[in-house]
């Protein structure tokens, strides 16, 4: 450790920052360098008033010193603002006051540290400050403040309570703000999509396999959060702050990485990065023959284990967190391909993964993740209606259990099969399988997610919230996801919780239909039959097709009392079942004619889609449903389906 020779002294230290510069100056150079052109000024003739000291200028933040604690505060005060008038300059301020170590070289120690956290954690257009500089206003009445919460610093062996400025003058933040910081594990982590540096853009397929195969494997250490995939990967192709990123993922790390492919050769380069201050824990470049694949994933993903367990609880990594899953490189391949076109999840996707499937279990009859993986695509296909549920959940069983005939550890496989078996209502199979799929991958977004419509199915609706907000915790991205928790809250009678998550949904991607009518059916239920009205109608143009939606639309004009409309509505489905090959609109039929009153019509449809194995049969539990619920011959439908009637 060097030993500085330099003034001690106690000051109040104070961190400022330009919020998204680096972002600005790539769309706006000049723009950029006009408002950090202003901030200095400013910062400059504010400090000057207020008798401090600019010590160091990095870029698009400073460092300055105070002798009073006042001072520092009303300085921060007034630089923003001035600095929320027009042209705005989005600042960060923290500050923190003790002993400084002051030389010709700058000043140091951990005050200086603590205040550069501080800063780090702010938003745009408030003052932050430690609880030490809190104590010295106490005896100030023209400050109030507001305290954060207790939050966790870089290299601070205690927690350090954090105040926000209370003024009307700037913004005030509230502990909702900074909830992701509060929560934020250590032990957490998240895989962003590894960037394709192979000329051939084709290629994509093969870097979004690695990346998925690395977090797969970090999901087996237990004592790590991983983000599922499809958040992490809502940042592809997308140039964010890491602390952005660290923010809506509620994750304290990031790997990162790129993957050039020429030929038999692969260079993968890889860092582990902190979201609170950007901090590269970890960074290397692996070049490999292809042969080699499986053993630069595990490398990568133990060296991250190795690397984090040095500041966090958890195990030196020893066995391999990678198997090998196969000898045949092409069928590898083959097999991520058909991984890139399954996350499209859209039906022709998920068909050309089906196709590609097939290939690659010809080219290795013993790969167990591609019979898991053509299983998957079975009950994606047959749960919306794409092949007759009774062919598609077979041959979803039938593969699930080779797979694990070859691996018995499998956990997508056993969700594979809980799936099939949730929709052919065979309940206590289901259960089985979700109960192995989740000891085997506990922080599975997805299986919490299926989870809970077992839940639902069951009408353990406090059970099936928890497991969505598991979910949702997991993956707090996924669009699906997030829809899904606003229908458990709807559920379970919680309206304005329902309303309210469906709401940021839809602040996730506006056209989300799923959302649209999820937020549709939780104003009906609160009285606003015009707004629900207005949302199908909505989701209904998003689709761009006649008949997504009629069913719903249908429903609310019945009770609108509106029977001409509603009638329309059933001709129309009456047309898209003639059009259709083979599809089924037996639910579709029911909602209509029970918003019509004709309850003779609802059962007559609902026990058509019995007789059919309709898996949809499960939302019959559901809150749209349950003017017939006190129906005997509902309780009947249930009793056939096996669930309980209470």
């Amino acid at each position: 450790m060097i030993k500085r020779n330099g003034i001690r002294m106690l000051a109040s230290v104070m961190f400022t920052d330009m919020v998204g510069y680096t972002s600005l100056m790539q769309e706006n150079e000049q723009k950029a360098k006009l408002l950090r052109d202003r901030y200095r000024k400013v910062l400059e003739e504010k400090v000057f008033d207020h008798l401090g000291k600019v010590i160091h200028y990095f870029g698009d933040g400073a460092l300055t010193i105070f002798g009073s604690v006042i001072e520092s505060v009303l300085c921060a005060k007034e630089i923003q603002i001035e600095l929320l008038k027009e042209p705005i300059v989005n600042l960060r301020i923290g500050i923190h006051s003790g002993e400084i170590v002051y030389d010709d070289d700058g000043v140091y120690g951990d005050t200086v540290n603590i205040a550069s956290r501080i800063e780090s954690i702010s938003k745009g257009g408030c003052v932050l400050f430690s609880s030490k500089i809190n104590d010295e206003l106490k005896n100030h009445s023209e400050f109030r403040t507001r305290s954060l919460g207790l939050f966790e610093l870089k290299n601070e062996k205690y927690p350090v309570e954090i105040f926000a400025l209370n003024s009307e003058d700037i913004v005030v933040p509230n502990k909702s703000d900074f909830e992701f910081r509060l929560n934020l594990r250590n032990e957490s982590i998240a895989v962003l999509p590894f960037v394709n540096m192979s000329r051939d853009p084709d290629n994509d397929f093969f870097s979004d396999g690695i990346t998925e195969e690395i977090l797969n494997a970090l999901s087996k250490v237990e004592e790590l959060k991983v983000t599922s995939r499809t958040s992490s990967f809502a940042f592809k192709g997308k140039n964010f702050d890491v602390r952005e990123i660290g923010k809506q993922l509620g994750v304290r790390n990031l790997l990162e990485g790129s993957v050039r492919k020429v030929g038999n050769r692969v260079r993968i380069t890889a860092q582990l990065v902190d979201t609170l201050d950007g901090y590269h824990k970890w960074s290397d470049t692996f070049d490999r023959d292809m042969n080699d694949i499986f053993q630069v994933q595990d490398e990568i993903a133990s060296t991250i284990v190795n690397t984090l367990k040095k500041s966090l609880k958890i195990q030196t990594q020893q066995k391999p967190l990678v198997k090998i899953p196969t000898t045949n490189i092409e069928a590898y391949q083959l097999f991520l391909k058909a991984n890139f076109f399954w996350n499209k999840w859209t039906p022709t996707d998920v068909k050309r993964s089906l196709e590609l499937l097939k290939k690659t279990v010809k080219l290795d009859p013993n790969f167990a993740h591609a019979f898991s993986a053509l299983s998957a695509c079975y009950v994606y296909l047959g749960a919306i209606g794409q092949i007759p549920g009774k062919t598609a959940y077979a041959e979803a069983k039938k593969f699930a259990e080779k797979s694990l005939s070859m691996d018995e550890q499998l956990p997508d496989s056993y969700l594979s099969l809980a799936m099939a078996n949730l929709f052919e209502w065979n309940w206590e199979e289901a259960y089985k399988s979700f109960q192995r799929a989740l000891e085997l991958s506990p922080n599975n977004a997805d299986a919490h997610h299926y989870y809970a419509y077992y839940m639902m199915a069951i009408n353990n609706k406090r059970k099936a919230v928890i497991e969505a907000e598991k979910a949702h915790e997991l993956d707090p991205l996924s669009l699906p996801i997030n829809s899904f928790l606003g229908d458990m809250y709807l559920n379970a009678g919680m309206i304005p919780d329902a309303i309210e998550q469906y709401k940021r949904t839809l602040e996730i991607d506006p056209t989300f239909r799923t959302a649209i009518n999820g937020l549709g059916w939780a104003y009906y239920q609160s009285g606003n039959i015009d707004e629900s009205l207005r949302l199908f109608i909505k989701s209904h143009e998003y689709a761009g097709e006649e008949f997504k939606s009629t069913a719903t639309i249908g429903y609310i004009y019945a009770k609108m009392g509106n029977t001409d409309k509603a009638n329309e509505c059933i001709s129309k489905i009456r047309n898209s079942e003639l059009q259709s090959n083979g599809t089924n609109f037996f639910i579709d039929y029911a909602l209509v004619y029970l918003g019509l009153g004709n309850y003779e019509k609802v059962f007559e449809y609902l026990n058509r889609a019995f007789e059919n194995k309709l898996g949809a049969l499960i939302f019959i539990r559901s809150r749209s449903w349950r003017e017939i619920h006190d129906d005997n011959r509902y309780k009947d439908l249930l009793n056939k389906m096996k669930l309980p009637t209470d």
